[in-house]
């Protein structure tokens, strides 16, 4: 099985339903932090977006783009209605017009791509990115992150969002889920600052760590790259 497959499946990523509301909430805010005015966003690997019309109130028109089929059509039924938010098929993805977006976010992702898989998106973001405009590569593990500091950053979370308890239930579940045996099997690929920015340069362009990550993970990495 790989990575898309089990995205396209059930899994048990989050402790409960608050953990997902304020996880995708939060990456809501961190988004729109980032946004140009008025600009065409494409949120690539984007998953359930369950706060993607927050993001759409600040943008031009918002893309949603994940590989995995169901959640596609999750996000067709959720998001049918909203005038500014397009739902991307597969086919729809790879149509899109050179130079028609303003900003590509590629958040928490990579991890889960080959090597070749993420150049083959490096060029495809090149290509739909107008001049000047930019890619964000967030939540990027680096090659010395840990499982402990995983687990650290994840009940600062719960004790800020107020699912302490769960997430600590959760944390004995995940030790025997899916996900952990997906990970021990396939692994997850690790990126240093020095890696991102050379492959970023290879594919056209310039780029700089951020300040602060997308989500709640401050551990891992954030990059800002612009076409040139």
């Amino acid at each position: 099985m790989s990575w898309r497959e089990f995205w396209n499946g059930e899994h048990s990523i989050y402790v409960n339903a608050r953990h997902k509301t304020l996880h995708y909430d939060r990456i809501a805010q961190d988004i729109v932090a980032l946004l140009p005015a008025q600009a065409r966003v494409l949120d690539y690997g984007c998953g359930e977006a369950l706060a993607a019309q927050a993001v759409a109130s600040h943008a031009a028109r918002l893309f949603l783009y994940d590989a995995a089929p169901n959640v596609q059509g999750k996000l067709q039924a959720q998001y049918a209605a909203c005038q500014n938010i397009v739902v991307l098929s597969d086919q729809d993805f790879a149509a899109l017009p050179t130079a028609g977006l303003d900003i590509v976010i590629v958040n928490s992702l990579l991890q889960y791509l080959t090597r070749a898989e993420f150049e083959q998106l490096l060029t495809h973001a090149h290509r739909a990115l107008a001049q000047g405009g930019q890619l964000v590569l967030a939540d990027v593990i680096p090659p010395d992150a840990n499982a402990v500091s995983d687990v650290k950053a994840l009940l600062r979370f719960a004790w800020q969002g107020g699912f302490l308890l769960a997430a600590c239930k959760g944390l004995a579940v995940t030790f025997f889920s899916d996900y952990r045996r997906k990970r021990g099997e396939i692994g997850l690929t690790r990126y240093s600052a020095a890696e991102i920015e050379e492959l970023l340069r290879i594919h056209g362009f310039a780029s700089q760590r951020a300040a602060r990550n997308i989500g709640h993970n401050q551990d891992r990495l954030c990059f800002i790259a612009v076409k040139i």
